[in-house]
């Protein structure tokens, strides 16, 4: 037979822990509460790479698109899904099947769920014509789009 204390105490315990975790509610650190109290954070991914030639206000490419003229400013937006205190997204561009290095940049971010992080080249004089490609990478996750300039 339980005893009347305990299991009193064991329902106080559990009423209390439950009113205490809102359903989707988020902890100072970005992450999910548990039924302990303790945050968590959500592994930070990409979840999509966007090339365009515009941006629009929430910071995501305005018109998608994979084919660029030579005096064009190209931009990538990294969405990424997941949070964490402190993640740094890099993006490589390179040109052709060599892999010459256009530009390397990074951006420290402390995303709490969807974030868009965007980069960009330009270059006055006018880009070389061919096949280019944009590698971003974000805690673990890495992804790569390629795109043309005609």
């Amino acid at each position: 037979m339980i005893n009347p204390h305990r299991a009193l105490l064991l329902a106080a315990f559990a009423t209390s822990t439950i009113a205490g975790c809102k359903r989707g509610s988020d902890s100072a650190s970005g992450g999910a509460a548990t039924a302990s109290g303790a945050a968590t954070t959500t592994e930070l991914a990409i979840s999509e790479i966007q090339l365009g030639k515009k941006l629009s206000a929430d910071k995501r490419v305005a018109e998608a698109t994979t084919t660029f003229s030579p005096r064009d400013t190209i931009y990538a937006v990294a969405l990424t899904q997941g949070s964490s205190p402190n993640t740094t997204v890099t993006a490589r561009w390179t040109y052709e099947d060599g892999g010459q290095v256009v530009k390397e940049d990074s951006r420290t971010i402390a995303p709490s769920g969807n974030e868009a992080t965007e980069f960009h080249i330009s270059k006055p004089s006018g880009w070389p014509k061919g096949k280019y490609r944009v590698t971003l990478t974000a805690g673990g996750s890495t992804e790569s789009k390629d795109f043309v300039v005609r």
